[in-house]
């Protein structure tokens, strides 16, 4: 995956020539002053706003059935050996269909930025003791050999045995900073995150779900730049987010409903 050379607010080539207020428009967006996406997946196909690079072919499908607003949902199903990856250095092997977001809207290393989104998971979804990661912020390592390429998510909101967890993993550690166990099927969830990602004691993450805020962490929120790690010096990384199903190979399909999509960029001093 190669970063595109634009800045990420003003890098908006492919939104190009769409008109506000059309079903056809790829989404609603503006990148003056600021990066703002807005995509309530109403349109016939999935918008620019995702690259294609994380699901098959099959596997994405709108609808208009389960909706959180609007006429129109997405639907992502994961079946088994979906883009499989072998597991590399012990790791069990998996499986995915994540909706990614393009390249021209990676995060900004030390940019403060909000993200919100809503979930379904139907009333017959497995409930398993595996790993299974529904969205996640990735740090962006440039190249499949370096020492940085198989790292964890630096900040991921997992469903795992029935229980909504937000983790961090940093320098190979990983943490749960928030678990909430209970019944998620069957409503409609509101996941808000707000974060600033930087190597440096001025990061911080915060996560509200269904407008109850759950995480305030302030300090470390991303890895380290430098040759020891493969990542790019600092002030250079950028950070890509993620949302789907993505998980340890099963037999069995998931299936989870995802609409009202938004992502800006926020004000100095205003996190």
């Amino acid at each position: 995956m190669r970063l595109a050379g634009a800045a990420v607010v003003t890098g908006m080539a492919l939104l190009a020539g769409c008109h506000r207020g059309s079903r056809d428009e790829p989404l609603s967006y503006k990148t003056s002053p600021t990066l703002y996406v807005h995509d309530g997946f109403e349109q016939k196909k999935l918008s620019g706003a995702w690259a294609r690079d994380r699901f098959e072919d099959d596997a994405v499908v709108m609808e208009n059935t389960v909706v959180r607003a609007g006429k129109q949902a997405v639907a992502v199903t994961v079946r088994s050996h979906d883009k499989f990856e072998a597991g590399r250095n012990g790791d069990l092997d998996t499986e995915r269909d994540e909706l990614r977001e393009d390249n021209q809207l990676f995060a900004s290393e030390n940019v403060a930025y909000e993200t919100s989104f809503g979930m379904y998971f139907p009333a017959d979804f497995p409930i398993v003791p595996v790993r299974l990661v529904i969205a996640q912020w990735k740090q962006y390592c440039g190249s499949e050999t370096s020492a940085c390429s198989d790292q964890s998510p630096v900040l991921a909101l997992r469903y795992i045995n029935g229980d909504l967890l937000v983790t961090q993993a940093l320098s190979g550690a990983h943490n749960v900073i928030y678990r909430q166990k209970g019944e998620f099927r069957g409503r409609w969830l509101d996941f808000k995150f707000r974060y600033r990602f930087t190597p440096g004691a001025d990061g911080h993450v915060a996560v509200w779900i269904d407008n109850k805020q759950v995480v305030d962490l302030h300090g470390v929120t991303a890895d380290a730049e430098g040759t020891g790690t493969g990542y790019p010096p600092q002030g250079q990384n950028h950070f890509f987010f993620k949302m789907g199903l993505y998980r340890d190979l099963m037999p069995q399909p998931m299936t989870v409903y995802i609409d009202e999509y938004r992502k800006r960029q926020l004000a100095v001093g205003e996190f």
